[in-house]
């Protein structure tokens, strides 16, 4: 008996021994390197369980059954987190896409899965936008003009979101939008068409969530309040505007970058809170809104803060504008722009070697446009035709490093001297 009783301790010990604790390492993910290099961030067991659990029962009220469509890829933590584990958690049924969500593919899929949840990036419902509604109300006049009007846009927004919603299987409750900023117009569109979409902020390293909205509580242009338990200060906040940099603390903080001790030393300040470089505002009712990277900003020559990604939100509203990037460039700002010549040369009624040749003069018309409603510190010195689509990450941010111009600049002027 004695035996027994010390072989059955000897077995529970080895039975907890083996079970993962809070803090042991989960999971090595490299971040996918917008701006430099990848870095392995070391996220533990309680950083993506509790992320999760507290995104199911603050922002998607999941009940076991409901389908998931996973149409990202499960190595980014965003798809890991709110579309995998917390699906599993709340006993959900996921579907896997398996390849990349060309319409080809996600139409039919969404047809069959009629998912009750979908996570995805910006850029997929702003193609939907442009390829399906802009043309509509392009096409047509009236709708056109009425559009313009705050009561008749919603009610056109509402028509057209329905539609939509059928398009995405029609049980769709929650439409997940995370890994890079929407565009502005698409957003208002969504808004006023009902269509039940939550946008979320966060990064690898908070595993992925540190603030997010609600479906049908919108405040469009911000992201929404701050995850419960998690802290957020901003660090050095302009005057004028109080944008600054956001900085985090709590559960969800990854351990640190993998075997990096001097980026992890200048990753987080003395009080332990994690340097995001994002910069952002906190309004009174703390609702977050993103304004930029620290890391892309441009400073203006007269000290202004620049922000790129709010121009090209401008340059993305033009019409036939697929997508663009702005970068400095001999102390000015050259816009980056792909257009979707098929669509223009068809508008033109040109062929496509012709419609490239016109689409130069249209991009010089889309500079001048868009130098309208920026500020004078912000306006574009150039513009040029990005012929070739832009390289992205795995979750379809730019990598904007790859087309920094600031090298060239800088190894011109040491040419010179």
């Amino acid at each position: 008996d004695i035996t027994r009783r010390k072989l059955d301790k000897k077995a529970q010990q080895l039975r907890e021994s083996s079970l993962a604790k809070e803090d042991d390492l989960a999971s090595l993910i490299y971040t996918s390197g917008t701006t430099g290099n990848s870095k392995g961030v070391m996220l533990t067991h309680k950083n993506l369980v509790w992320n999760a659990d507290v995104s199911s029962d603050v922002y998607v009220n999941l009940k076991p059954g409901d389908k998931v469509l996973s149409i990202l890829p499960i190595s980014h933590v965003y798809e890991f987190t709110t579309g995998q584990i917390l699906e599993l958690m709340r006993g959900c049924e996921i579907v896997y896409l398996g390849k990349a969500p060309a319409p080809s593919v996600l139409l039919p899929a969404l047809k069959e899965v009629r998912p009750r949840i979908v996570m995805t990036v910006p850029l997929l419902i702003e193609k939907v936008y442009k390829n399906a509604v802009l043309p509509v109300l392009r096409d047509n006049k009236k709708l056109s003009k009425w559009f313009k009007y705050g009561f008749t846009r919603r009610l056109i927004s509402r028509i057209i979101g329905r539609k939509l919603k059928m398009t995405f299987g029609g049980r769709l409750k929650f439409f997940g939008i995370g890994g890079a900023p929407l565009d502005r117009e698409v957003e208002q569109f969504l808004a006023d068409a009902q269509f039940p979409y939550a946008i979320g902020y966060g990064l690898t390293e908070t595993a992925p969530l540190i603030a997010g909205g609600v479906p049908k509580k919108h405040f469009v242009g911000k992201i929404g309040k701050l995850v419960e338990h998690v802290e957020v200060k901003l660090e050095s906040p302009d005057p004028e505007t109080g944008v600054g940099e956001i900085m985090v603390k709590g559960p969800n903080v990854m351990q640190g970058y993998y075997e990096n001790p001097e980026l992890n030393a200048a990753s987080f300040t003395s009080d332990g809170y994690f340097k995001t470089g994002d910069l952002g505002h906190l309004d009174k009712n703390g609702r977050l809104s993103i304004k930029g990277r620290t890391k892309t900003m441009i400073l203006g020559s007269g000290g202004e803060n620049i922000y790129p990604e709010t121009i090209e939100s401008v340059i993305n509203n033009q019409d036939f504008v697929t997508e663009s990037l702005v970068v400095p460039e001999h102390g000015g700002l050259i816009a980056l722009i792909k257009i979707d010549i098929d669509s223009f040369a068809k508008n033109m009624a040109l062929n496509v070697n012709d419609a490239k040749i016109e689409a130069q003069k249209y991009i010089a018309k889309i500079r001048d446009d868009v130098n309208k409603e920026l500020a004078a510190f912000s306006r574009l010195s150039g513009a040029e035709l990005q012929e070739e689509p832009f390289q992205r990450t795995p979750t379809q941010k730019i990598k904007r490093f790859l087309y920094s111009r600031l090298k060239e600049d800088e190894s011109k002027s040491g040419n010179k001297g």
